[in-house]
């Protein structure tokens, strides 16, 4: 029994330390923008398809082509500030609300128009089928150790960048005050295409060290993206050490439901507990 309850909670935080990665980004373009990214899964989306294709034609490991997919949507994210995002700044909320949505629908339709809506299995031969033994009974599937590990890595070096770095203390002035941090010398516009573009690279690398275990598809966005705003709503919007934490929590959340009940369940609780936060505590465990 005792196995068995380390067995759930280990693959609860594997799995969740990916939604925290994928809701760093979503909480960095809303901290500095007060834009809520409906598109936000749709960037996660293109990653894995990015890996998929770049091995199939490559033969190279989704893990070793992760920097040019990172890049590759990083590019996009900006391309998407300053061609649509940046001349709804000042439209009404409703109005950047459908701007995004709309965003995530057009990205949505491209990929069932050049892929169909087929799923793709990106297998790995490196490091698909194994598994490692963590302790006395417990196991994990080496491709879900490695993205875990890889997703801790990749927001320990955000959570570095935003608060250690010249850079993150622009990003953070431009998030607590555009009028004031523009005085102050700090170029806001540029510091907005650069919270979409570092938001897209944290949905890309998630994307790209999922591919090797999770089927590809035009929607999986959408089924990471809903998980990762109960992520934000729970850790605090804003706040990346809240969006980290929260994430293990809704891993363990989810996979004791999808245990606990049948699999197809699972997110009723992950919901559940989104409702519960709204009520108890609407801004969250860090939220300011």
């Amino acid at each position: 029994m005792t196995e068995l309850v380390a067995q759930i909670v280990v693959s609860g935080i594997f799995i969740g330390l990916i939604f925290s990665l994928v809701s760093v980004g979503l909480n960095i373009i809303f901290g500095v923008m007060n834009i809520v990214n409906f598109a936000h899964g749709e960037f996660m989306m293109l990653a894995m398809y990015a890996a998929y294709w770049i091995f199939q034609f490559t033969n190279l490991s989704p893990l070793l082509s992760l920097p040019i997919c990172t890049l590759a949507i990083f590019i996009l994210g900006v391309l998407c500030y300053v061609c649509l995002i940046s001349r709804i700044m000042s439209a009404p909320m409703l109005i950047q609300i459908f701007a995004t949505f709309g965003l995530m629908l057009f990205l949505q339709n491209i990929a069932f128009f050049l892929w169909s809506s087929d799923y793709h299995i990106l297998r790995d031969p490196f490091i698909g089928g194994k598994r490692i033994m963590l302790m006395d009974g417990v196991y994990l599937g080496l491709p879900q150790l490695i993205a875990g590990i890889g997703a801790s890595l990749i927001t320990a070096f955000l959570f570095w960048l935003i608060n250690k770095t010249e850079l993150g203390r622009a990003l953070r002035a431009t998030a607590e005050n555009k009028d004031a941090a523009s005085l102050m010398g700090i170029n806001t516009e540029r510091m907005f295409a650069l919270a979409w573009g570092i938001g897209g690279a944290c949905a890309a690398a998630a994307g790209a060290l999922i591919a090797t275990f999770y089927p590809i598809f035009p929607q999986v966005g959408t089924v990471f993206c809903q998980t990762a705003f109960v992520v934000v709503v729970l850790g605090g919007f804003g706040s990346i050490t809240g969006a980290f934490i929260a994430g293990i929590i809704i891993g363990i959340v989810q996979v004791v439901g999808g245990f606990t009940f049948e699999p197809a369940y699972k997110h009723i609780f992950v919901f559940a507990l989104f409702l519960l936060i709204m009520f108890i505590r609407p801004k969250g465990l860090l939220g300011r």
